[in-house]
């Protein structure tokens, strides 16, 4: 398990190496806020996906593949199994929670609302 996880974190860290390559782009605080946020979306939320997938993958392995003469083996690929789909619930739940939230105050949308901006009729220089 420890050379999984040391595995896992060292692909992070080379996921992010270019995007604090790019760190020199940045100007302000709006600037950091959207380095935080897109690096979180494209590198650490894919990769926790694909961790759950993998888990689940390999408990699913373990259970049938490895477990078929074996109890305990196929005891514990079920378990994996459970671990892979409760964490995939949580991160899709989660991901719902927080897509409801900024678009419910929104947060992040600049444009204004869909129609776009009200207008009174009056034209003001």
């Amino acid at each position: 398990m420890k050379k999984a996880f040391v595995l896992a974190a060292s692909t992070i860290v080379a996921a992010l190496l270019p995007a604090i390559a790019f760190a020199a782009q940045i100007n302000n605080i709006n600037d950091i806020g959207a380095f935080i946020v897109t690096t979180i979306n494209s590198l650490i939320v894919p990769v926790l996906f694909a961790i759950a997938f993998v888990v689940f993958l390999f408990g699913a392995f373990q259970a049938f593949i490895l477990g078929h003469n074996s109890d305990d083996a196929h005891k514990k690929g079920k378990n994996l199994m459970l671990y892979g789909l409760v964490g995939f619930f949580v991160m899709v739940s989660v991901w719902g929670l927080v897509n409801i939230l900024t678009g419910t105050i929104g947060f992040g949308n600049t444009n204004g609302p869909t129609g776009g901006y009200p207008s009174a009729g009056v034209n003001v220089p």
